[in-house]
């Protein structure tokens, strides 16, 4: 039941428009026509994004009077923050053996680059002691 919700949400997220709608939705209810506003579509086409919304779960809407509040429906982000969760923690510790695995090869390589310096630097000394002074 969790992924056919899963789904459904995340076919009603894959559109740039639903994903606006919700965003503004997230300030606050408001009607079908202020949500309309910013878009270069019909009221009817406004309405049909709502309608996979609000069947996917993230958005209800209401009757008040004349006035059709859309609200957002918080539940269903949740459920998708659950399951992204173990992503998270998965790329968290991804991102750190990473890290430690990095600064291990930098300090590799600032040894590396230490033990380098020295005898150069002894040898040209050895070199120059070494030449005949005129």
């Amino acid at each position: 039941m969790v992924k056919l919700s899963l789904d459904s949400t995340f076919a009603a997220l894959s559109d740039p428009t639903r994903r606006a709608i919700l965003a503004r939705l997230a300030l606050g209810k408001t009607s079908v026509t202020e949500l309309a506003q910013p878009f270069a579509m019909s009221l009817p086409a406004v309405s049909k994004h709502l309608k996979v919304l609000e069947r996917a779960g993230l958005i209800a809407r209401g009757r008040e009077a004349q006035w059709r509040p859309c609200r957002i429906e918080p539940r269903a982000l949740k459920d998708i923050d659950d399951w992204l969760a173990h992503y998270r923690r998965f790329f968290d510790e991804s991102f750190d053996r990473l890290d430690a695995y990095l600064q291990k090869l930098q300090a590799k390589e600032r040894t590396k680059e230490r033990n380098n310096r020295g005898p150069k630097r002894k040898d040209r000394k050895d070199a120059r002691n070494k030449q005949p002074r005129s």
